[in-house]
C-alpha cells in the first residue's frame, strides 16, 4: 500500500511504522453518539512516548472516564477498517463495547450500528478535511472527518442505565500526529431542526516551520449539498470572539457568508496530547448548542439550531 492509498482512506491506522519506535505520535479515533438527550462519544486511540498505551475516553453529557491498556491490546484491521482495544471493536460500521468494571470506570457495554452514512467530498487535491495540507509531512496535528452523519440503531448501558440510540445520529473523525494545537475550538452538531443538516467548525492556531497561523475548517450539508469554509479554499474569517461560553463567527467565502453562534454547556475532562504523551487536560461538553445562518449574497438560505454538539475551547 502506497501513502496516496493512506491519504485517501484516512479512517485506517497511519501509525503502524511508530509501533516499534519511542516517537512522540498519538492517533485516536471519535465516534460521538445523540439520540434526544442521550449522548455518549467514544474516543478510542494509542500514545507513544517513552512508552506506549492504548486507550478509551467515555465522554456522557453527565461525565467522562479515561480507560488506559496496554498497546498489546490494541490491533487494527485495513479492510475491512476497524480497530480493537481490549474487547472493543470500532469501524465505520458500527461500535462494540465492552468495557469492564475497574477504578477506572464502571461497566460500559453495548453495540450501535450505522448506516446511511454521509461523507464529505473527496478528490486527488482534498483527500481529506484538510485539503492540499493533507500532504504536508510535518503537520504537528492531522485531522479527518470519516462521516458527518450516519443513522445509528442499539444502546449503551453505563452504571445499569441503558441509553436508547435507535434512530440517532452518529458523527466520526480522527485525529494524528504529535500534538494538539496549543489553542483551539472545535464544534459539531447533527440535531438540527432540519434532520438532513450537519455541521462542524474547528479554528487553530497552527505551527508551520518558523511560523504560526490560523487554520480554519468547516462544513455545512444540508440536504446532500456541501458548504465548506477553509483556509486553503480562501474563506476568509471576518469575526471571531470568544467571551467566556459563547462563541461568535462570521466567514466569508466567494458569494456566501456563514455566521455560527456556539453556546458552551457543562463540560467534562478529557486528556489531549502533547507530544506524543497524554498529559493535557481539556474539557468538552457534548450538550452544547450550535446556530448557524447561511447567507448567498444578502438571502438567507439557511439558519437553524442543533442540540446536543460537541464543543471545546481550548485556551493557552
Amino acid at each position: 500500500m502506497n501513502k496516496l492509498f493512506f491519504k485517501k482512506n484516512p479512517e485506517i491506522f497511519q501509525g503502524e511504522k511508530y509501533l516499534n519506535k519511542n516517537n512522540q505520535y498519538f492517533e485516536g479515533w471519535y465516534f460521538k453518539n445523540t439520540k434526544n438527550k442521550n449522548s455518549i462519544s467514544f474516543i478510542p486511540g494509542i500514545n507513544i512516548d517513552e512508552e506506549k498505551k492504548a486507550f478509551i475516553q467515555v465522554i456522557t453529557n453527565k461525565t467522562s472516564y479515561y480507560i488506559d491498556y496496554d498497546i498489546k491490546y490494541f490491533k487494527f484491521n485495513v479492510d475491512p477498517f476497524y480497530i480493537q482495544i481490549g474487547e472493543n471493536i470500532f469501524s465505520k460500521d458500527g461500535i462494540h463495547i465492552d468495557i469492564k468494571q475497574s477504578n477506572q470506570s464502571p461497566n460500559i457495554y453495548g453495540d450501535i450500528s450505522y448506516s446511511k452514512k454521509k461523507e464529505i467530498k473527496k478528490n486527488l487535491l482534498n483527500p481529506n478535511i484538510m485539503g492540499p495540507f493533507s500532504y504536508i509531512p510535518f503537520m504537528e496535528c492531522n485531522h479527518a472527518i470519516l462521516s458527518m452523519k450516519s443513522l445509528t440503531k442499539g444502546s449503551i448501558t453505563i452504571k445499569q442505565e441503558k441509553m436508547n440510540f435507535d434512530n440517532g445520529d452518529a458523527y466520526i473523525e480522527k485525529d494524528w500526529g504529535t500534538s494538539f494545537p496549543k489553542t483551539y475550538i472545535w464544534a459539531q452538531g447533527n440535531e438540527f431542526q432540519n434532520e438532513n443538516a450537519s455541521f462542524m467548525i474547528s479554528i487553530a492556531n497552527i505551527p508551520f516551520g518558523l511560523f504560526e497561523f490560523r487554520g480554519l475548517i468547516c462544513v455545512l450539508i444540508i440536504d446532500n449539498k456541501e458548504f465548506r469554509f477553509t483556509t486553503y479554499n480562501c474563506t476568509k474569517i471576518i469575526e471571531y470572539e470568544v467571551i467566556d461560553k459563547l462563541i461568535n463567527i462570521t466567514l466569508k467565502k466567494g458569494i456566501y457568508n456563514l455566521n455560527i453562534k456556539l453556546t458552551y454547556d457543562i463540560g467534562f475532562k478529557l486528556v489531549a496530547p502533547v507530544k506524543g504523551k497524554m498529559e493535557k487536560d481539556i474539557l468538552e461538553s457534548i450538550s452544547s448548542s450550535i446556530t448557524v445562518i447561511l447567507k448567498k449574497e444578502e438571502k438567507v438560505i439557511f439558519s437553524d439550531t442543533s442540540k446536543n454538539c460537541g464543543l471545546e475551547i481550548v485556551k493557552e
